[in-house]
Formats: C-alpha cells, sequence, structure tokens
C-alpha cells in the first residue's frame, strides 16, 4: 500500500504542478474562463466577474504551491486536505459544465490540451480518489531530504510562479498555445479539418461598414494590427505607444489598420483625440482577446502569417 501510496502522491503532484504551468504562462486566459464561469447563462454570479484575474492567480499559484508541496512532502496533512477542497471545486465545476453543458472547455490545461467537459469531469473524479487515498494514509507520505529543504522547495514554487504571473500580466504569455502564435499563419487556421470540426481560426472577420477585409489584408505582404478590442478597458497609456509603432510601421510600408469591438463613434472620438495615423475596423471581441493578451496590443503579419505580437508596453521591441 505504501508503493501504492507514493505513485498517487507523484501522479497528483506532478499533474496539478502541471495543470498550474500551463496556465501560469497566460492567466489571463484563466480570467476570461472565470468570467465565463461567472456569467449570467453559467453560474449566475456576475459580481465575481470583476475579481476572475485575482481568482485565475490565486489558482493557479494554489495548484503549482500545493503540487511542490505534495511531491517533497512539507505539511503533508495541511497540504492533501487543501489538495481535496482544490478538487470538489473542480469537480462541480466540470461536473456543471458537463451536466448543463454550459461550458464547453473547462480550461483545466488553459489552451495546452483541450478536454470535452465530460472528459475534464471524470479526470477530477480519478483525482478525488486518488487524494482521498492520500488523505486515509498521510502517515504514508514522508518528507523528502529535510523539512526545511521541503519548505524551501514549496515556497520556491509560490514565489516563482508568482512572478512568473507578474511578468506575463505586464507582457505577454511566455508560451503561446493559440492559433494567432508567431509562425501561424491565419488563412490555413481558416480551413476545415478533414473530420467536419470547426477550424483553429473562426469568426476572424476585419469588417468596415461594407465589408469584410480580411481576405483582401491577410494576402499583404505587410500589416499591422493595433488591437483595442474594448474601449472601456483598454490602458489608454498605451495609446502614444502603439500610435508611435503605427508611424514607423507605415514608413516601412506596413498597411496599417486598428481592430475593435467597440462602438464606431467611441473610436472615431479615440482617433481624432490622439491622432491616430490609422482607422478603425470591426472584429469579434473573443477573437480579438484570442488574438493578443494586451488591450492595446500590436500584431504584424507578412501574406496572413503571424511574424510579431507585442503588448503596447513593449512595442519598441516590435520586429518591423
Amino acid at each position: 500500500m505504501k508503493f501504492i501510496v507514493q505513485i498517487f502522491r507523484i501522479l497528483v503532484g506532478a499533474l496539478f504542478i502541471f495543470s498550474g504551468a500551463v496556465k501560469v504562462v497566460d492567466p489571463i486566459g484563466s480570467q476570461y474562463k472565470f468570467e465565463e464561469y461567472f456569467s449570467a447563462s453559467v453560474l449566475d454570479l456576475e459580481f465575481l466577474i470583476p475579481y476572475a484575474l485575482p481568482f485565475a492567480i490565486i489558482l493557479i499559484v494554489v495548484e503549482i504551491t500545493l503540487g511542490a508541496a505534495l511531491l517533497v512532502g512539507w505539511k503533508s496533512k495541511f497540504t492533501v486536505r487543501s489538495l481535496l477542497v482544490t478538487i470538489i471545486f473542480f469537480s462541480f465545476l466540470t461536473w456543471y459544465s458537463a451536466y448543463y453543458n454550459k461550458v464547453t472547455d473547462c480550461g483545466c490545461f488553459g489552451d495546452a490540451i483541450k478536454l470535452t467537459p465530460w472528459q475534464s469531469f471524470y479526470k477530477d473524479v480519478i483525482l478525488t480518489i486518488a487524494i482521498l487515498i492520500l488523505n486515509f494514509r498521510i502517515n504514508d507520505i514522508n518528507t523528502i531530504d529535510s523539512k526545511s529543504f521541503a519548505k524551501k522547495i514549496t515556497f520556491l514554487a509560490f514565489f516563482l510562479s508568482g512572478g512568473i504571473v507578474y511578468h506575463v500580466l505586464n507582457h505577454l504569455p511566455i508560451i503561446d498555445f493559440r492559433p494567432y502564435a508567431i509562425g501561424e499563419n491565419i488563412e490555413e487556421g481558416m480551413k476545415y479539418p478533414e473530420d467536419g470540426t470547426l477550424p483553429k481560426v473562426h469568426d476572424f472577420m476585419l469588417e468596415d461598414s461594407q465589408n469584410d477585409l480580411a481576405p483582401l489584408l491577410l494576402r499583404k505582404e505587410k500589416l499591422m494590427l493595433i488591437v483595442v478590442y474594448s474601449l472601456d478597458k483598454s490602458n489608454l497609456k498605451g495609446i502614444p505607444n502603439v500610435k508611435e509603432a503605427a508611424r514607423k510601421a507605415k514608413q516601412k510600408g506596413y498597411t496599417v489598420y486598428g481592430v475593435s469591438a467597440s462602438f464606431d463613434e467611441d473610436l472615431q472620438q479615440l482617433k481624432k483625440e490622439y491622432s491616430l495615423p490609422f482607422d478603425f475596423l470591426f472584429c469579434d471581441e473573443t477573437t480579438l482577446k484570442t488574438m493578443i493578451r494586451s488591450n492595446p496590443g500590436v500584431m504584424t503579419f507578412e501574406r496572413g502569417t503571424v511574424v510579431d505580437k507585442k503588448s503596447w508596453r513593449d512595442v519598441n521591441d516590435l520586429k518591423l
């Protein structure tokens, strides 16, 4: 039985660390997932939506820290019982998503691995059983090396995950698992797979008052898109930065457009106030949030292939 306990200890600890690791590189994605869960059509807890990002950060840091603590055996009783509370919370969310068909992707592994709601729930059931066994056999979970070493590793995991979150929130995801990552071709991503499922890229349109300009723009040799997915939520301190990036890009022969889901009147006012050297096109807000985790943010393309993307803080480093 002790051998089985050690196997479960390693599997549970490693899985929690992996789950947190694929989300720590993109905490904004977890924020959007919590916003989806809190929405009126799912849990109807809209008053929690403003706290979606803190929830996401806490979840990510807790997953990594508890996973590390279990592996090294730091405060075993506290760690295992915290894991049990966490997995019960996850199990409820995944069961609710599956049973009521509310959220098609729970976001358990971020954008790295997609699971159906029922797959996610069954995964959580297995983890719950494993953690319950660990709970009943806590005395078999020994500290690796020494208590001091276990404590240092646990706190290292805590501060490291927190540091990565801070860096990513101020810049862009360290690893981009989405279909708009650097090197991805948007037109290729819009093609339907042979099995008839949705293409990786869908709802991608760049519309003016009359037409969808996406097919034309994706064939441009040099294209820059200034993404302002929601003007109300945009950090206006970044507008002068992206304006300067657009000016430099135009000098180098780029076609430049802003893209947003905000009202045209508000965008025209923004353009006038900041003397922006580009017009705005309309694109679905969810699509824009998927394209880049910065508001505003800048993306460059060559014949439909993403060449570079930067948050407004880093546009000086943009490859032009």
